[in-house]
């Protein structure tokens, strides 16, 4: 054994020691880079050169930064090595057209962002060595290749158009919720690696017995380089729980059997835990580790059901033999410039999901492959991940050079993600067959020929029903996959409500349907939905560098709402449903509001109708999170502060969720003509295993005086199903004889309160609010919050660091409500909030 040979591969992350400059510019003086990974507006900022593209309008004022080139350039010593051993430099990414030089040859030339690379540079070392990166402009080379490839129809919805030949984040050209700020630079990590050999790959592949008893499977290793053994162990909490060796080892590639009886399996929060099993793969040469490979995975067994059934075709997600409802909310990159996304992040956005009881999060196409902190934090949490392809809102060219960048792309990032239980859906790319409905581009579903679809004016077909699905089927393990979102397949349109998911757009985009009747606009899944509601006031303050410019229709508020219409849209949801206000902060209160109500109208209904014969299988908001501080449909916003609308889904989808609901009356029909008669309805959704019993009570309680106006009925001893939904009570109300009141209904267990629910006379607008008798009393670690008389959504104002159990709720006189407060430092006081009708807010 050579006493010089390292135990592992050494990787050195070259981090530091790197500078910047503009390609093309009229100045040579190279500027200092903080550190890699980045991107160049980052640099820039840093450097005093751009203002912050996030304050104001300084947006416009950095246009420039991505029509220009840029170079960065660092300098290494070549790394200790001894006989027998490569050195290689590993791109993490680079965005986007990049060229890298080594001590002046070219050892690498990438046009796609989401690949990462390998390169052997062992002949290429000097003593001290001379790295180079030249970026070329994405933007321009988007529209070069538009004009080279004319032979493609380019249609694109948001954006320009050149976009959809450079595989690069598709929202750096702009979306309806996002700036256009064009980065490149070395956007992940770029590492020295010296190795005799490495492991290039490793896959855990399994099966589950079918009484979920027995895990057994191999662990299929690829190689560089002559190795003797390939060891595996695995261990669970620390403890081993199997072991194997390559027998015989099979070079270039081996594998290792395992097996476990008794496995811990994973599941989505809400319906198990989440444990994780640690797998480590050791190389042996001449008796010494020369390289490993260390993941963490879980063991699940996941189907997606579409089965027919009275309603049509179903759609949802079975893990372990267990259904799962999948309520959670679609995602988008957490910021414009992602190298400042830290692991921390990460993992603070997906607390924020469970601990609002949601358990999908759609990695939404036009973004990234998400960085490996998401998906661990995914999978500690256990959040399920609806995964998009790259491609979204556009008919995308398909040439030859193209459809292998892709090839490898999808293969690249199935490869780095198969090891993570979270991830349960592949998906070929966002709203792309509506752009072919749309634009009327061939497409014809009896014809299975393939090479045909490239000669068509949709080619883009060839990756969504041939190149993505075949790389999913060869390198993923058991994990579906679905041509787009919305797709319903067999020739039916994309929005088809009876199979497949939808993107339901007739509330907001459309004909701006109400809110109210987001029940009846449910599909088999609902992947795409929402509300654009305005960002706290303190967010608003940190981009509004103009203090004049802090009333509604300011400019630089507008200019935060990218939404198409944001202005009437926002207005007409606000003025058919509530009194609109002219100050910012009531104007604020009410967009937020507005959202809310949406947002618990639409998972409401869709929970119940799980219930229903799994008539719903999931309903996905548009969206979580934001970019950059702005107004949109997230509802937590880019600082992490919480709108209304969180809460509001938050409740809906608590394990044990009571729900009540008149049926609509659209009040804009006949002039405001009022309702004779409506019936409503109670009922409990439920997500736990088991049966479980409850007390329901419902009260008819007047929205003026706070009397109730007709004896409460109360349900002793319900028995609630498991994982479904149960029909409690059912009423009419006599709207010419009964005084405008609300209907609140509480599920008691233990004495305790666990859910409630309060359904309203529809509009708002066309009820009074004399006094409340709002209080509030506040202690170390809670609020206890009364009214005297109904009181429609008590909003206190988010503190950044401060975490709320609730927020934006519904009072009743005679029943009390206490909101857990943690993170609360100093003296603790009466906090400020706004309630609907307040006459100061």
């Amino acid at each position: 054994m050579d006493a010089d040979m390292p135990k592992f591969a050494q990787r050195i992350p070259l981090t530091s020691g790197w500078t910047f400059k503009q390609t093309d510019g009229v100045e040579d003086n190279w500027l200092p880079v903080t550190r890699v990974p980045t991107v160049v507006h980052l640099d820039l900022i840093n450097n005093g050169r751009i203002p912050d593209p996030f304050i104001g309008l300084n947006e416009l004022a950095v246009e420039w930064v991505g029509e220009k080139a840029w170079t960065y350039r660092t300098s290494f010593s070549s790394p200790r090595s001894v006989d027998k051993e490569s050195v290689y430099l590993l791109f993490g990414g680079l965005d986007t057209i990049a060229k890298v030089k080594l001590n002046g040859t070219v050892i690498l030339e990438s046009d796609n962002m989401f690949l990462s690379h390998r390169i052997d540079i062992t002949q290429n070392l000097l003593d001290r060595n001379l790295l180079i990166i030249e970026f070329e402009s994405a933007l321009q080379r988007g529209r070069d290749l538009e004009r080279e490839h004319r032979e493609h129809r380019y249609v694109a919805h948001n954006g320009e158009s050149g976009r959809i030949g450079v595989r690069k984040a598709q929202y750096h050209w702009g979306w309806d919720w996002g700036p256009v700020l064009m980065t490149s630079g070395p956007w992940r990590p770029i590492v020295l690696e010296v190795s005799a050999a490495h492991i290039k790959d490793a896959a855990i592949k399994y099966e589950i017995s079918a009484d979920l008893s027995t895990v057994a499977g191999n662990v299929e290793v690829q190689l560089e380089g002559p190795v003797d053994e390939v060891i595996l162990l695995i261990t669970y909490n620390g403890i081993e729980v199997a072991t194997g060796a390559s027998k015989p080892l099979k070079y270039p590639s081996s594998h290792v059997a395992f097996s476990i009886a008794e496995p811990a399996l994973w599941y989505p929060a809400g319906y198990g835990d989440q444990p994780l099993y640690d797998f480590t793969v050791e190389i042996v040469k001449d008796g010494t580790c020369v390289d490993h490979w260390v993941r963490k995975t879980g063991f699940r067994r996941v189907e997606l059901v579409q089965e027919l059934d009275t309603h049509g075709e179903s759609f949802y997600f079975r893990v372990n033999d267990i259904d799962v409802f999948a309520g959670g909310s679609c995602w988008i990159p957490a910021d414009n410039f992602l190298p400042r996304i830290t692991r921390h992040r990460y993992n603070d956005w997906m607390k924020v999901m469970v601990d609002g009881h949601q358990n999908m999060i759609r990695v939404w196409g036009g973004g990234i492959y998400e960085d490996d902190a998401f998906y661990d934090s995914c999978d500690q949490l256990g959040i399920l991940v609806w995964q998009d392809f790259m491609f979204a809102c556009a008919s995308y060219p398909a040439w030859k050079s193209l459809r292998e960048s892709v090839d490898k792309e999808a293969r690249q990032n199935i490869k780095r993600l198969r090891h993570h239980p979270s991830v349960v859906i592949y998906c070929g790319n966002n709203e792309d067959y509506q752009t072919q409905e749309h634009c009327k581009l061939e497409y014809d579903w009896e014809n299975k020929d393939p090479e045909s679809w490239l000669q068509s004016t949709y080619p883009a077909r060839y990756y969504y029903e041939h190149l993505l699905p075949r790389a999913v089927a060869e390198e993923s393990s058991g994990v579906p996959y679905w041509p787009g979102s919305p797709f319903s397949s067999k020739g039916k349109e994309a929005n088809d409500m009876t199979a497949g998911d939808v993107h339901q757009w007739k509330v907001w985009h459309g004909a701006c349907e109400k809110y109210q009747k987001f029940d009846k606009m449910g599909g088999r899944f609902v992947s795409e939905f929402g509300l654009v509601g305005l960002p706290q006031p303190s967010t608003i303050s940190s981009f509004c560098d103009d203090p004049e410019g802090l009333h509604q229709g300011s400019r630089t508020l507008d200019f935060h709402n990218k939404a198409h219409g944001h202005e009437r849209r926002i207005a007409t949801y606000i003025s058919e449903n509530f009194v609109p206000r002219e100050d910012l902060k009531g104007h604020i209160y009410l967009s937020q509001l507005v959202q809310s109500e949406a947002l618990a109208f639409a998972y409401r209904g869709w929970r119940r109708q799980w219930g229903e014969g799994r008539r719903c299988g999931g309903a996905l908001v548009w969206q979580l999170n934001d970019c950059w501080p702005c107004s949109s449909w997230a509802i937590v916003d880019y600082f992490l502060r919480k709108k209304a609308a969180y809460y509001a889904v938050s409740r809906q989808m608590r394990p044990v969720a009571v729900g009540v609901q008149r049926e609509h009356h659209d009040w804009t029909h006949g002039h405001a003509r009022p309702a004779k008669r409506l019936r409503f309805d109670v009922w409990v959704s439920s997500s736990m295993m088991r049966d479980f019993q409850g007390d329901v009570e419902i009260r008819f309680v007047s929205i003026e005086t706070g009397a109730e106006i007709k004896p409460a009925v109360c349900k002793p001893g319900v028995a609630v199903s498991p994982n479904g939904t149960t029909v409690v009570f059912s009423g009419d109300i006599d709207c010419e004889h009964e005084e405008p009141h609300v209907i609140a209904v509480r599920l008691c267990s233990g004495g305790e309160v666990i859910s409630r629910d309060m359904d309203w006379p529809q509009p708002f607008k066309y009820l009074r609010f004399p006094g409340r008798g709002v209080e509030i009393r506040a202690s170390a670690d809670c609020y206890t919050v009364t009214a005297d008389r109904p009181t429609k959504c008590l909003l206190i104002e988010e503190v950044d660091g401060v975490r709320l159990s609730d927020n934006g709720i519904d009072l009743v006189a005679g029943d009390v409500q206490v909101i857990q407060v943690t993170g609360m430092s100093g003296a603790v006081g009466t906090p400020r909030y706004q309630y609907l009708g307040q006459d100061d807010m």
